[in-house]
């Protein structure tokens, strides 16, 4: 987890007592390069603790280190399509989310947590049976676990030829455009604005 370790260090920085208490956005680039969270919902104080390129692996590893102190009201996160552009298994990724469930279970017991579901791309189109079941996976543990819920924004981010929108994505087909970020602010304000 070295790679991360400047990028975290930098999102610690952001954690002070005026940061507190807030909606904590939390996960990879998807989060990290979110620049209209805030005027999205602009009802909601909100903290960014997204970093770049990160893994569902590195969220689980870090969570102790910047969620538990930022203490949350409710988490919002995003992660998973990195370690599946890497070549894990969605069992994998499963696990990793299985240990950040039981880091909430113990640390934050009482905080709300909605997860948004790996978003299919044109850059990972082949990975889409992958990302299924991944979904599938962390969204039978998600019935199991009180105060989690899963958004699935699948079909949100398909055309009527079953495939990604273009236009929800920069020319990398993997990050997200402003349009893209709309349509998430869309599905995720009813969450958002019952925290």
């Amino acid at each position: 987890m070295i790679w991360y370790e400047e990028e975290v260090k930098q999102l610690k920085q952001r954690i002070n007592p005026a940061q507190l208490n807030r909606t904590v956005f939390y996960g990879s680039s998807s989060i990290r390069l979110w620049s209209t969270l805030a005027q999205d919902f602009p009802d909601t104080p909100v903290l960014n603790l997204g970093f770049g390129g990160s893994t569902l692996a590195a969220c689980s590893w870090y969570f102790e280190e910047l969620v538990v102190p930022s203490k949350p009201r409710a988490i919002v996160f995003y992660a998973g399509d990195n370690d599946l552009g890497d070549q894990r298994h969605p069992e994998e990724v499963y696990l990793f989310f299985c240990t950040l469930v039981e880091r909430m279970k113990k640390n934050l017991p009482d905080v709300p947590l909605v997860y948004v579901s790996i978003k299919p791309s044109l850059a990972r189109w082949d990975l889409i049976e992958k990302i299924k079941y991944t979904n599938a996976l962390i969204a039978e543990k998600i019935k199991q676990t009180p105060g989690f819920k899963f958004l699935d924004l699948t079909q949100a981010m398909l055309g009527a030829n079953h495939r990604p929108r273009p236009e929800l994505f920069e020319a990398d087909g993997l990050h997200l455009s402003p349009a893209g970020y709309q349509v998430w602010t869309k599905l995720l304000r009813p969450y958002v604005e019952k925290f």
